[in-house]
């Protein structure tokens, strides 16, 4: 199945109305198996975990019979938890080890690894702007403990194709991968491969003993690097028509709620800053894809620029924005994001010690 993502209201709504979370708990690891392709809304923040988890529950699912399905739900705010507290740019727990470059192996973006599911799997990523989680975690094996590339670049290089692009989950998952959110490395060999995404694949330098890839030297296929670099293609943007009796909220591309003050008589700005894209990237698709989004809020106005030039230019006065890490400069009134549990927060150095404490607000 190759996945689409339209980008209207009612559509992502009725793809929250047909998730099984039955089904997906059993066949998640495979490429074929029952995802709910929700990602890239509840990345952009058109939808919330909590949103989706109730609206599962809704459906008289018994939480001991969906806990897979929650938990993949609660990763993503531990993620986001963990950005709150660390800085996730660079090696969390412990440094990578070992590490031969900070590049990306030139195998990646021309998906030239020689691992054919992992090829097929980035050219997908291509064509579509989405990839299975478990070839996410596949890719990131094969750069950082196989191609030995330091985490953060061949990261930038995934996230910036993504439509569901969170730096928090992409950043925290491969260094998870890595070793340096995690006690160990994360290592596939070629039947782990086969086995998940129904390829055939015999005699590739992964078709060996995990002991073997332990030690490996550095595939002549991942060896020649090349540094990343992308320009995201922001839009220009027309001046902006503000009401000064009116409060203005501002918008990012991880705050794209249609529900949120859907009811107040605002100013909507969808601010975007060169300087967060400059940090992370985007492709043109996913620029797209977020100003699609951003047309489900009546009365949106795009703005490129800081936080703070806007307010130098227009001046409002009062302004709601959603805390989130990557708002820089912002000042108002911030307001929370929906969390699965709202008085679970700090930092929990692994996601099971999190979800020890957020399980038991379930019991």
């Amino acid at each position: 199945m190759i996945p689409t993502f339209p980008t209207d209201l009612a559509s992502i709504l009725e793809r929250v109305d047909r998730i099984d979370p039955i089904a997906y708990g059993k066949t998640r690891n495979h490429l074929d198996g029952a995802v709910t392709y929700l990602s890239p809304y509840i990345s952009r923040g058109v939808i919330s975990t909590r949103q989706v988890l109730e609206a599962v529950l809704a459906k008289g699912h018994a939480l001991r019979d969906i806990e897979s399905f929650v938990k993949e739900l609660c990763w993503r705010d531990y993620f986001q938890r963990v950005q709150q507290h660390k800085d996730i740019d660079s090696d969390i727990r412990q440094p990578q080890h070992p590490v031969a470059h900070h590049d990306v192996p030139v195998a990646l973006p021309t998906a030239q690894t020689g691992i054919e599911a992992i090829d097929d799997g980035i050219r997908r990523l291509y064509a579509t702007g989405y990839m299975h989680n478990h070839m996410r975690m596949y890719t990131a094996m094969l750069a950082c403990n196989i191609g030995r590339s330091h985490w953060r670049e061949p990261a930038r290089w995934m996230y910036s194709h993504l439509l569901d692009g969170d730096w928090a989950s992409n950043a925290c998952s491969w260094q998870w991968v890595a070793g340096a959110n995690s006690s160990k490395t994360y290592i596939a060999n070629q039947e782990n491969i086969n086995r998940f995404t129904g390829s055939r694949q015999a005699g590739s330098y992964l078709d060996t003993s995990y002991e073997a890839l332990e030690s490996i030297p550095i595939p002549e296929a991942l060896r020649d690097t090349t540094a990343f670099a992308l320009h995201t293609p922001l839009p220009a943007t027309a001046p902006l028509r503000l009401d000064p009796a009116k409060p203005t909220l501002v918008y990012t591309s991880y705050n794209l709620d249609p529900f949120w003050h859907r009811d107040t008589d605002a100013n909507r700005i969808l601010l975007l800053d060169p300087q967060v894209f400059e940090r992370v990237p985007v492709s043109d698709r996913v620029m797209r894809f977020i100003l699609d989004l951003s047309q489900n809020i009546p009365g949106m106005q795009v703005f490129t620029g800081t936080f703070q030039s806007m307010k130098e230019e227009y001046g409002p006065d009062l302004i709601h924005f959603k805390e989130h890490p990557l708002n820089i400069g912002f000042s108002g009134i911030e307001e929370p994001r929906k969390w699965i549990s709202t008085d679970v927060t700090g930092y929990f150095p692994s996601f099971f010690a999190y979800w020890k404490q957020v399980s038991r607000r379930f019991s």
